[in-house]
């Protein structure tokens, strides 16, 4: 680390105190690699350590985050998706950096795009409309991630301008814009709650989402199917001599699963002292002792419901249902018009779509059911896929019954949840593409 001349003993020492240091070991596990952070305690700090992690990707297997007095410990252990150690010099230069640097609160800019922000009530074919909108209006969609969970959705979505590739910035083009967009998700009875909104700089984009949601009160929502047997299960009991809530929540393991209920927790304003989270095959068990910021515990009933109601959402809102499709083809005006239309007059609903482009070619994943939230017909998939081009489109995950099905006859440790993870081994390189600290991810 370098001095600027300026810096006293004095401000070189509080630097030394409030700059987290991290160590990254693989020796000390034989199936992953171990993370360590440690740091001044700060509010949103374990979110941000969560967040470098999850947003390359990574599985975090097991944790131990404590804080003793004004000082915080996390111990993070994780692999890339297939389960691998992480290797990559790459990856672990960027994760020691970030995780170095954390600062707490920090907004990230759109680079030179438009955001836009939208909620309402969700129905087959929205999404179809929404593009369909913003391809009349020489939009170009960039980035975006759109969730739908108890009938509501939420996106958040980048663009520029078809013609000019800058971002819109004319207040009459974005009040024409805002204005259709809400009308679009109006539909015929959604007048008061529909919601659009247009910004050059946003905060962390799944972070948001979260928010959006929550403020949405989707997880006061009865869901339009009800939920399965692997619906997630949240208990919340207070240790009173030791003045700590105690949140426990165990559900099928995933990605970002960590990172979904600790941003609920932070956005909640709940403080998280310690934690313990293990996962064994597909299961995950995570452990909370929190309290509010003013260092309270939960003091109600109705305040542990609320809370059992937000861990369950979170949870829920990335758990989509249906079958996996990705997209790469070259990237062109009305692409994801076309796309989402096909899919709507064939029957098929969007329950998730991840967007994204690299120089010229789009990366699209769409999540997709029938039009009552079952298990699409795989012909009706094939038929879909012809029309697009077979080539272009591709099924990369079962729905989540026949997954089920068929993990009951393989070994835990392999078969088809083997065969998924694999198919998504790329996605950590991807991420660092789009980071800029590689040329390719091929």
């Amino acid at each position: 680390m370098e001095w600027s001349a300026c810096l006293d003993e004095y401000e070189k020492l509080v630097i030394r105190m409030t700059t987290p240091r991290v160590v990254i070991d693989n020796a000390v596990s034989s199936k992953a690699t171990v993370v360590k952070v440690d740091s001044a305690r700060k509010h949103r700090i374990l979110l941000e350590a969560v967040q470098v992690l999850t947003d390359l990707n990574l599985s975090i297997k097991k944790a131990y985050i404590s804080s003793d007095g004004r000082w915080f410990m996390d111990v993070f252990h994780v692999t890339d998706l297939n389960g691998n150690k992480l290797t990559d010099e790459s990856v672990i230069n960027y994760i020691e950096q970030s995780l170095g640097t954390i600062h707490p609160g920090k907004t990230t800019g759109s680079n030179g795009l438009t955001a836009l922000e939208l909620t309402g009530t969700d129905r087959i074919g929205l999404l179809s409309e929404v593009f369909a909108v913003l391809a009349d209006l020489q939009c170009s969609v960039v980035d975006a991630k759109v969730w739908t969970h108890n009938g509501r959705i939420a996106s958040l979505m980048y663009v520029k301008d078809c013609n000019s590739g800058s971002p819109i910035e004319d207040t009459q083009h974005i009040d024409r814009i805002e204005a259709r967009l809400r009308n679009v998700l109006k539909g015929d009875n959604d007048i008061r709650s529909a919601k659009t909104m247009v910004s050059m700089a946003i905060t962390h984009t799944e972070r948001r989402l979260h928010q959006v949601m929550f403020a949405d009160r989707d997880y006061e929502r009865k869901p339009i199917l009800q939920p399965g047997g692997d619906s997630p299960v949240v208990t919340v009991q207070n240790w009173v001599e030791r003045g700590y809530s105690v949140v426990n929540v165990q559900c099928k393991d995933r990605t970002k699963l960590l990172f979904d209920v600790v941003c609920t927790l932070t956005d909640m304003e709940y403080i998280v002292f310690h934690a313990t989270i293990n996962t064994a095959g597909d299961r995950a068990y995570l452990e909370f002792y929190i309290r509010h910021t003013d260092g309270t515990p939960i003091s109600s009933e109705p305040e542990r419901q609320r809370v059992i109601q937000c861990l369950q959402a979170a949870v829920e809102r990335r758990a989509s249902e249906g079958v996996r499709l990705e997209l790469c083809t070259p990237d062109r005006q009305g692409l994801l018009a076309d796309v989402t239309r096909t899919f709507r007059e064939n029957g098929l609903n969007v329950t998730r779509a991840e967007i994204s482009t690299a120089g010229d070619m789009a990366l699209n994943v769409f999540y997709v059911t029938d039009a009552v939230g079952n298990a699409a017909d795989p012909k009706l998939i094939e038929s879909v896929r012809q029309k697009i081009g077979v080539s272009n489109l591709k099924v990369k995950e079962l729905p989540p019954l026949i997954y089920h099905q068929e993990a009951e006859r393989e070994d835990q440790t392999a078969g088809v949840a083997g065969t998924v993870l694999l198919s998504l081994g790329s996605l950590v390189k991807k991420n660092l593409y789009h980071l800029g600290l590689i040329r390719s991810y091929s």
